[in-house]
Parts: structure tokens; C-alpha cells; sequence
């Protein structure tokens, strides 16, 4: 019985055929390329919101709200959480907690294309000091009491394009930017920050959108949910503030995906059945070459083996090359809204060690989807009627 047919002689082939395979797998790597810029720009969202806030601290917005932006808290409620045991305290004793008020703002694009809901957060010097990813990149911080702002990286590219210096108008105020900070690519790069208490007098706010907590350390958690609980005029909902942001992302990831897969999927159909043609095609000009090889002492099997690393093989190729286009997008930076928090929301695409599997075997299984068919009729050809063809 004779040993399979080796690599060299299915990687001989796809080269014998060079303009069929280069047609074949440029349209399976297109393919490829769609699948893969789906998934880094979900992992890109998911990141970039995930990344935000820190677990040492619980973000606290009203029972049954879903984002800051729909919350209330009374400055009675603030007080109340600010007594509460497990939270950390300053060098005098003080807890460290910062009230936050939210508002979404119209600024115009740069490019004109109308309008974008810029988050704009009142903040305090401990809302601050417990966010220790964010570092003053350029200017310096807002004054306390002023009508100051600093801005994320983010706004500063792409179609808002602020600048340190320029100056904003809303809650019938003008304010200007004094710093520009670095968030560490998190979601508080597409923000505006600025000192609380002149937040809410210039949007006439009465209340707070949420309360951040500093736990004293990662075990008071259950130390402090079960305060809360036991404090009736709190009703409120708690949670550690970078798994709140991370669920921010879900809705967006959700329908990225969704809409992706389908496009993905409309397109993987087509590459199919030009792999599948292809294949065919081979079988139908290889004939004798089959017929010989089965002469040959060659079994089906083998046969069918060899048709079938081929397809893989065409696969291989179009995964590489789709992914190597697919790296150039980690270089493309998207200004897109947020439907769960409709803000605007600056992120970058990533490509990761498991995107990369996981498309490379959507490519490979894409080959072999190709393969399957044509690789069973070439093994099913007689011996005599195949060495007659030609």
C-alpha cells in the first residue's frame, strides 16, 4: 500500500495554477479580512470600555438606571454613602468618595457631519486622585470653582478635533480648555471633565448622576454592599466601576457582531463556491494525473487527502494574507456612538493572539468547505476511464 501523497506535491499544484489560486484566495482573503475587522473592532470597544474606571472602586447611580446618564442621587443619599464603613480615607480621615454629575452635550464635528453627544463629567479632586490613569498629557488641570475643562485625547483627533486653548459653549457658560489628558485608552478619553459643583449650577442640577466610592481595599466590597442594604433611603444600585463600564459596551459589541457575522457570512458563501470551482476545476484538468496516480497504487483516500490539503493549503493563504491586511486597521482610530449611552465614544481596533486563531481556522474551514466536494469526485474516478480522458 502506498504512503500518502506528500506536501510538496499539493503545494506544486496551487503554484502550477497561479493565476486561479491568486484569484481564489484574494477573494477568500477579502473575506477573511471583513471576519477579522469585525472581531477587532469589537475587542476594540469591549477594551476601551472595559478599561475604564478601576475595581477599587464602586460606581453607585440610582435603582434600575442603566447608565449615569439616567440616574439621580440627592446630596442627602451622597452623605449617607459617604458614613457607610469600607471606604478608604484620606491623610485626616475624610472618606474618599467623588459626587459626579453627567450631561451629554451637541458639539459639531469638524467635518461637518452634524452633531455628537460629547459626555461631560463634573468631577472633584478625589474623583481624580481614584482614577489614576489619567495623566495630564498637555495644559494643566482645571481650577476648583471655575469654569475650566480638560479634555480627553480622544476628542482632540478625528471629527471633533478640540484643542487645548479653544473654547466650549454649553449650560449657558462658555469654558475653556486648560489640559489635555491621557485615560490610558479608556472610555474617559472621548470625555470633557470638569469641576462638579459648576457643572450643576450651570445645568441648573439640583442632584448628582452617581456617587464613586474608593474601597479601603477589595475585601470591604461585601463589607459596603451590605450597608447600602441596610440603609433604606438608598435606593440605589452598586457595583465595581470597571465592570460597570465593561457592561456599557455590551449592547454596541453585541450588534457589531451581529451585523459582522452576517456580512461575514454573506461573503464566506461566495468565497466558498469560487474555492469549490477552482477545485473542479483542478479535478477536471487533472484527470489523467488522478487516474495515474491510482494506477500507481495510490488509494481514494489518499486521493481524497491530497485534494483536501489543497483546499487548506488555498485556505492557509488567504488567512495570512487577509490578516496581514487586517493588521493595517490597528493603525485607524473610530469616532462612533455608544446606542447603550448614546455618547460618542473614540477607540482603536486590536488584534489579538485569539482573533488570529480564530481566523485562521475560519479560513482553513472556509478551504475545506471548498475542497470536500471536489476532492470526493476526483476519488471516486475508475482507473480506465481516467487514463482515457485527454
Amino acid at each position: 500500500m502506498k504512503r500518502g501523497l506528500s506536501f510538496s506535491y499539493v503545494a506544486r499544484n496551487l503554484v502550477v495554477r497561479k493565476l486561479t489560486t491568486i484569484l481564489t484566495a484574494s477573494g477568500m482573503a477579502l473575506v477573511v479580512f471583513v471576519f477579522a475587522a469585525v472581531l477587532m473592532t469589537s475587542a476594540g470597544l469591549r477594551q476601551t470600555l472595559s478599561g475604564t474606571g478601576s475595581y477599587d472602586n464602586v460606581m453607585i447611580i440610582r435603582q434600575g438606571s442603566q447608565t449615569e446618564v439616567q440616574s439621580t442621587i440627592s446630596r442627602e443619599q451622597a452623605n449617607i454613602l459617604s458614613s457607610l464603613p469600607g471606604l478608604s480615607s484620606d491623610g485626616v480621615g475624610n472618606p474618599i468618595l467623588s459626587p459626579e454629575v453627567l450631561v451629554l452635550v451637541n458639539m459639531p464635528r469638524k467635518d461637518g457631519g452634524g452633531l455628537a453627544n460629547i459626555v461631560v463629567r463634573g468631577t472633584s479632586e478625589n474623583g481624580l486622585h481614584m482614577r489614576p490613569q489619567i495623566h495630564i498629557q498637555s495644559g494643566r488641570q482645571f481650577r476648583p470653582g471655575s469654569s475650566e475643562v480638560i479634555i480627553g485625547k480622544g476628542l482632540t483627533r478625528g471629527k471633533l478635533g478640540l484643542r487645548l486653548g479653544d473654547t466650549m459653549s454649553f449650560g449657558l457658560r462658555e469654558w475653556r480648555i486648560v489640559g489635555v489628558f491621557d485615560a490610558g485608552a479608556s472610555g474617559f478619553d472621548s470625555e470633557v471633565w470638569g469641576d462638579g459643583e459648576q457643572m450643576m449650577q450651570a445645568f441648573r442640577r439640583q442632584s448628582y448622576s452617581s456617587v464613586v466610592v474608593n474601597l479601603r481595599d477589595r475585601a470591604s466590597y461585601d463589607v459596603f454592599a451590605e450597608a447600602v442594604k441596610q440603609q433604606p433611603r438608598l435606593n440605589v444600585d452598586i457595583r465595581r466601576e470597571s465592570l460597570f463600564y465593561a457592561d456599557q459596551s455590551e449592547k454596541m459589541t453585541n450588534f457589531i457582531d451581529i451585523l459582522g457575522n452576517t456580512i461575514t457570512i454573506i461573503f464566506s458563501v461566495g468565497a466558498v463556491i469560487g474555492a469549490m470551482i477552482t477545485m473542479y476545476s483542478s479535478v477536471a484538468n487533472r484527470t489523467r494525473e488522478i487516474g495515474t496516480l491510482r494506477a500507481l497504487g495510490f488509494q481514494r483516500s489518499n486521493i481524497v487527502s491530497a485534494f483536501l490539503q489543497e483546499a487548506m493549503l488555498l485556505g492557509f493563504i488567504a488567512g495570512v494574507f487577509g490578516l496581514i491586511g487586517a493588521s493595517f486597521m490597528q493603525l485607524v482610530e473610530i469616532s462612533t456612538t455608544n446606542i447603550q449611552t448614546f455618547s460618542e465614544v473614540v477607540f482603536k481596533l486590536i488584534l489579538t493572539p485569539a482573533i488570529v486563531l480564530q481566523v485562521m481556522l475560519f479560513s482553513l474551514f472556509m478551504g475545506v468547505l471548498g475542497g470536500v466536494l471536489p476532492a470526493i469526485r476526483a476519488s471516486r474516478l475508475e482507473i480506465v476511464d481516467a487514463l482515457r480522458t485527454g
